[in-house]
């Protein structure tokens, strides 16, 4: 894969993360037990800024775009815990995507 793939990959991911964790936080916040769900909640809202900002800033080649995406695989992987814990489709979906995008932008720190 060519470096210019991968950026394009990363941004793809990034922003398909920000959208299923927009779905996660509508869910959470759906739910019969909300309070059960805030830290859930915190990290996808977490996870939206920061892929969105990820995704943006790497599309248009910041030079500030790699040092970004390690944050951006943090707070995905962080998000991706507590969405594994919780069990909902919708959860899972969005702990899966966050994993893949974590991976990605670690490559692209890296």
């Amino acid at each position: 894969m060519t470096a210019s793939q991968q950026m394009d990959q990363c941004v793809e991911q990034c922003f398909e993360v920000a959208r299923l964790a927009s779905r996660c936080v509508q869910d959470c916040l759906s739910g019969q037990n909300v309070q059960a769900n805030v830290e859930c909640v915190r990290l996808c809202l977490d996870v939206v800024d920061i892929t969105e900002a990820c995704g943006a800033m790497m599309a248009r080649s910041s030079k500030y775009g790699a040092q970004l995406c390690g944050v951006c695989a943090d707070v995905c992987n962080a998000c991706a815990d507590e969405c594994e814990k919780m069990g909902g489709e919708v959860m899972q979906a969005c702990g899966e995507a966050c994993r893949r995008c974590a991976q990605t932008c670690r490559q692209m720190a890296a």
